[in-house]
């Protein structure tokens, strides 16, 4: 049975000035089990020292090399920790049959679903074929552009989840059309996304290095033409493809072990954590190709990012955005 999800308040995240805290007490590792994958695009681009997927050359801006697929699989684990161990807020029920993985990555996510519902065929899409050879019966990969047409049969999966794909999506409207119709009456759907604005509730973010990487980072998407929406910009979108009873809920994520309260400080040591390869898995791309930086400057941005993390000084949070909805019974024509 899913866990029932309550989102944070919106009060200001106190700081701990206890300095004992490691970030090596929430390291972790993270295994699948098995059957077989059907898709082996293995022709891989390399650029700046990293990997990145051949299918649609470009249109994806991160990489998935084996530095990645590990930050993947913690990112999940703070997900997992933000949900309180739910893997999603929708409340599907407990006896979904299809059910729709949207940019999975290693497939950690849709696994863990294969799992949570056993009698449920579960499916993963992604432009990299990296998930595990073997997976749980119950659960297959496809390797596809998600903005190509769907083959799937309408009306079809119950649920839809879809979690950090916004540097891949350029047509958000064409996108929630597809999950709408694919979606079977009753369905739902989930689009989970990182805002890319930090907050901070007092003065410590104000010109720091995380500052000046994130200011460029978004110089760079917005040049893209891959500025995500989120928050209501995305609820919106959602509500114009048909969906009902269409609900945000927002989870903050710190950077670094900050925080006194406790569920935070682990959420931000895991940040902390995932920020070490994440802030070039992220930036290296669009700041090589669109700001004309160099490898050498953008590591250096990196690095000093990464610092300000972990030195538990910068006091700045994201929030992560989780937007679902309901296809209605009596679908529209």
């Amino acid at each position: 049975m899913a866990t029932t999800v309550e989102a944070l308040d919106h009060a200001p995240l106190e700081v701990d000035t206890d300095p004992e805290f490691s970030s090596s007490d929430y390291s972790s590792s993270l295994e699948s089990s098995t059957h077989s994958i059907t898709s082996s695009i293995v022709d891989y681009v390399y650029e700046n020292g990293r990997r990145y997927h051949r299918l649609q050359e470009g249109k994806y801006l991160l990489p998935n090399d084996e530095t990645e697929q590990d930050r993947l699989d913690m990112y999940h684990h703070l997900q997992l920790l933000l949900l309180k161990g739910a893997l999603f807020v929708a409340p599907i029920g407990d006896n979904p049959q299809h059910i729709l993985d949207c940019g999975t990555g290693t497939g950690i996510w849709a696994l863990d679903a294969g799992e949570l519902y056993p009698m449920a065929e579960v499916v993963g899409v992604d432009l990299s074929p990296i998930q595990p050879e073997w997976v749980v019966p119950n659960v297959r990969f496809e390797v596809d552009d998600l903005e190509m047409d769907w083959t799937f049969r309408k009306d079809y999966f119950d649920f839809i989840h879809s979690r950090n794909v916004a540097q891949s999506i350029r047509d958000w409207p064409k996108y929630l059309e597809q999950m709408y119709r694919h979606t079977k009456p009753g369905g739902y759907v989930e689009l989970a996304e990182i805002g890319l604005h930090s907050y901070c509730d007092d003065n410590s973010y104000k010109g720091s290095a995380l500052e000046t990487y994130i200011v460029s980072f978004v110089k760079a998407i917005e040049i893209a033409s891959l500025m995500q929406p989120t928050g209501d910009a995305l609820k919106k979108i959602v509500e114009a493809a048909g969906f009902v009873d269409v609900t945000i809920k927002q989870f903050k994520q710190p950077w670094g072990g900050w925080p006194k309260n406790s569920e935070m400080k682990r959420a931000g040591f895991i940040v902390s954590l995932n920020s070490a390869t994440g802030f070039e898995s992220y930036g290296m791309a669009p700041m090589t190709r669109f700001l004309g930086l160099s490898t050498d400057e953008v590591l250096t941005m990196c690095k000093n990012a990464q610092a300000d993390v972990e030195s538990r000084k910068v006091h700045a949070y994201q929030v992560m955005w989780h937007v679902l909805g309901r296809k209605p019974e009596k679908v529209r024509k």
